[in-house]
């Protein structure tokens, strides 16, 4: 804002401008004793309170969040749901998918897949075959949901569960990259969806397709994005970010199943944790050199839920399984077994059987959603479960592969059960106190005949941004 005095009348000047730098308004008044007159912003605190929701507005550049641990760092946000409802600040036509949404430089960006003339999915969703189809690269404006382009390519599907692609888009620098069910891995830009380079895990690597796709997030490090690939010596994989070409690779395992790697810092050294069916291990991001290991065979390849660290504690949960806890050394690289789930079973459970719930861990204890509905609150030192609920998932009794998603916001938790609805909650070992709910999308899928939503919402701008297999929508959650 400026001023400018001419014959006893002073003109202010008026800019607005977002984190970004870019002007959401202007406007100039003049001011005159006694009087004040505005020119020509009339309408000014209407388009304020329009443009509320994007000012100071973070990004959702990729899986879990700006940081990839599950936190939304904005301030501003509602303390209750209005009791009319949440209602979109905008809508937009999609196909079916599994993949969460990205939002960054002012766009969201999606995947779906639509189905070749004439093709079909089976009732069945655990059987495979050769399903026709064509995977396609969404982008949106963030503020207005209008589709700015498309990029698509064909895909025949050969995976169980072939709704659509599994992996949210990783996005930096006027790039967006992403990673399709059949091991199509692409690099395009953000503003004309043109493609900068592409990988085919199959044909460059020999690597098959996971029973359920290609699912491992892509994680952008320095100047890599490293992905899990599979075939000999490549279950991961460092692909230069701006040309595509192999910076390195590591590991051979008889299969890469769908865990997102993640870096965390112990004993000083940042380590790429990769966890595959038959074993964990720790590299060195920049070089892919083992640092150390630890063989767990995990049973029906359910290694799916990111591994989740608090102070020295490295925890890891499956469907079958149970739980890991591992114990970081502080001096150099390794890590030792804390405790480990004793029986291998489905129903029979005592610790914590994740399927896609990515778990929270604080003071001391573990949160996590069960491989049957079941909210479950574990203390970290020896697993011990302390309480667990079923109210979170809004469920009656438990029900297999029911799920929810945890991020926390503040001082309190938002989690996004299955059935699309939008739930804040306070998580302490004391037990679940849900503070308020509210459906937020319609559950279009189904899974043993039971509605559901399981794609990963996103939060920025002070907006939740989620899909379905028909759409996909922007809530404002700004006070």
């Amino acid at each position: 804002m400026h001023g400018i005095r001419t014959r006893g009348v002073l003109e202010l000047r008026f800019s607005i401008f977002d984190l970004r730098g870019h002007v959401v308004f202007g406007g100039d008044m003049c001011i005159r004793n006694p009087h004040l007159c505005i020119r020509p912003w009339a309408g000014l605190v209407p388009l304020l309170l329009a443009v509320t929701p994007f000012t100071n507005a973070d990004d959702w550049p990729q899986w879990l969040g700006p940081q990839r641990d599950a936190v939304w760092r904005e301030s501003g946000i509602i303390e209750r749901f209005p009791t009319e409802g949440l209602k979109p600040l905008w809508k937009a036509t999609v196909g079916p998918g599994y993949t969460g949404p990205a939002i960054a430089e002012e766009k969201v960006f999606l995947m779906d897949r639509v189905l070749s003339e004439g093709a079909k999915n089976p009732e069945n969703l655990f059987k495979r075959g050769s399903i026709p189809g064509t995977e396609r690269i969404h982008c949106f404006d963030q503020r207005t949901g209008k589709k700015l382009w498309s990029h698509d390519y064909p895909s025949a599907y050969t995976v169980s569960y072939p709704k659509g692609p599994r992996v949210t888009p990783a996005v930096e620098n006027g790039r967006v990259y992403t990673l399709g069910a059949e091991g199509e891995f692409k690099c395009l830009n953000t503003t004309t969806g043109n493609a900068i380079w592409s990988r085919n895990f199959g044909k460059d690597y020999g690597a098959k397709t996971p029973t359920w796709g290609f699912a491992a997030h892509p994680l952008i490090d320095g100047n890599n994005v490293i992905t899990l690939v599979g075939g000999e010596g490549s279950a991961v994989v460092a692909f230069d970010k701006m040309t595509g070409k192999e910076a390195w690779r590591a590991l051979t395992t008889k299969d890469v199943a769908y865990c997102a790697p993640v870096i965390y810092e112990a004993a000083g050294v940042r380590q790429l944790i990769v966890w595959l069916i038959d074993a964990i291990y720790a590299l060195d991001p920049k070089t892919g050199k083992v640092h150390w290991s630890h063989e767990w065979l995990v049973r029906g390849g359910g290694s799916i839920a990111m591994p989740r660290k608090l102070n020295d504690h490295l925890f890891f949960g499956t469907f079958f399984n149970g739980s890991l806890m591992l114990k970081l050394h502080q001096n150099q690289p390794g890590a030792d077994q804390v405790w480990v789930s004793p029986k291998i079973s489905a129903k029979d459970t005592t610790y914590l059987h994740s399927l896609n719930c990515v778990p929270w861990l604080e003071n001391g204890y573990l949160y996590g959603v069960c491989n049957y509905g079941q909210l479950r609150c574990l203390q970290i030192n020896d697993g011990k479960r302390i309480w667990e609920t079923l109210d979170a998932v809004a469920l009656d009794k438990p029900r297999r592969n029911a799920n929810a998603f945890i991020v926390k916001h503040e001082n309190r938790f938002i989690i996004c059960p299955d059935n699309g609805d939008l739930v804040f909650a306070e998580l302490s070992p004391k037990g679940y106190v849900e503070l308020d709910r509210t459906n937020l999308i319609e559950p279009t899928d189904k899974d043993g005949g039971r509605p559901i939503v399981w794609s990963h919402p996103a939060f920025a701008g002070r907006c939740v941004f989620a899909r379905n297999d028909k759409e996909l929508i922007c809530v404002s959650l700004a006070e």
